[in-house]
């Protein structure tokens, strides 16, 4: 039994998803993942290597999948989200956790798509993903016009700039696709740039270098990576180009021109965590366990764990000139249990040009050896 594609866009939009576009899966593609995987892009994340076929060939991951149907989440707040004299936050961060907010709207959707199918439609003809499964969701968005990919390698929606949580539903029943946003570009959909014109601007501000060439991260060099993903030591060449940024970066997504026409997001599948934008730098490196627990909790900080933020919040204390937290600093240098935290908090006393005050961090286990091979010099 068909269903009626607009029935579907209808339906999903009314659960809070913002866009809702429709593409085939022929042809696959995944080329470029694999070429950008074999100039080693993407440095320690091994699970992009396992599933690059997958994430090409949705009919990999759900036998008989016809079509994609991409949805996607405008997480444009009202307002700046950086309160003057703290540490920078990734905009989308300053929520409840996106994957558990968007999923009970997935499983509606999955609902609507069997309720539409008059009982010819079961669980088993559908799977969806929040930025979670080997999808590539910026190339099927591309296909199915919700946007197209900019020079920033990031999803560049015309009508909500850079600011989209997508979400990808593979489905064995066959929609007919949407329009990419240029037709005469039809099978060019994932070439990066294609209104982007000469505009470089993104290239131009990544602060730490990590875009070779437009339409390529290199997550060896990105601030999110590093931020986030890195779980140990953040390269000292690099530590200066994080500037404020505590958590993720956005400057390759805020100076792209196409941000002039998004609007704020109904934020229907969204929560905002109001309060943690004003977090002090200090309060950061002040944390406990539990208090890092209570005020993360919910949200998608909380997978960088303790001891990644107390690293980020060292450097950007170096990189802001924030003596007043130099007590708080020399605290970690001398006790924290991760020779990883020490290091980077004696890091950022030495950049704060206060090394006298290393000698209340020469501990037995912060010794010559630890220092070498985490802190090195300035």
């Amino acid at each position: 039994m068909a269903v009626d594609r607009e029935q579907v866009r209808t339906r999903l939009h009314a659960l809070g998803f913002d866009e809702v576009r429709f593409a085939r899966v022929e042809p696959a593609f995944g080329a470029g993942l694999r070429a950008w995987i074999e100039a080693g892009y993407h440095a320690d994340m091994n699970w992009l290597e396992r599933t690059v076929e997958k994430r090409g060939d949705p009919a990999l991951v759900l036998p008989g999948a016809r079509s994609v149907i991409m949805l996607g989440v405008n997480y444009l707040p009202p307002t700046s989200t950086k309160a003057a004299g703290r540490p920078r936050w990734a905009r989308y961060a300053l929520h409840e956790d996106y994957h558990d907010t968007i999923k009970a709207a997935l499983v509606g959707a999955g609902r609507v798509l069997e309720e539409l199918g008059g009982g010819s439609v079961t669980a088993r003809d559908y799977r969806y993903y929040v930025d979670t499964g080997p999808v590539i969701e910026r190339g099927w968005a591309a296909r199915s016009g919700l946007g197209f990919i900019g020079k920033n390698a990031m999803l560049i929606s015309r009508t909500h700039g850079n600011w989209l949580f997508l979400v990808a539903v593979l489905t064995t029943l066959d929609f007919a696709p949407d329009a990419p946003v240029r037709k005469e570009a039809a099978g060019r959909e994932t070439e990066p740039g294609l209104l982007c014109g000469k505009c470089t601007r993104c290239l131009d501000a990544c602060p730490t270098q990590a875009l070779p060439r437009p339409g390529v991260v290199d997550a060896r060099r990105c601030v999110s990576y590093q931020t986030i993903e890195n779980k140990g030591v953040i390269p000292r060449a690099l530590r200066a180009g994080i500037g404020d940024r505590i958590y993720g970066c956005d400057t390759c997504l805020e100076v792209c021109p196409w941000n002039r026409f998004a609007r704020e997001g109904r934020r229907v599948l969204l929560a905002a965590r109001y309060g943690l934008a004003d977090l002090s730098l200090r309060e950061v490196l002040e944390l406990t366990p539990e208090r890092f627990a209570a005020v993360f909790k919910g949200t998608a900080i909380k997978r960088v764990k303790l001891a990644g933020l107390l690293r980020n919040a060292s450097i950007v204390a170096a990189n802001t000139g924030a003596r007043e937290c130099l007590d708080v600093l020399v605290a970690l240098a001398a006790g924290h249990a991760l020779p990883m935290v020490r290091a980077h908090a004696v890091w950022a006393v030495r950049k704060l040009g206060a090394e006298e005050r290393l000698a209340e961090a020469r501990t037995a286990e912060l010794d010559a050896t630890v220092l070498a091979e985490y802190a090195g010099t300035p």
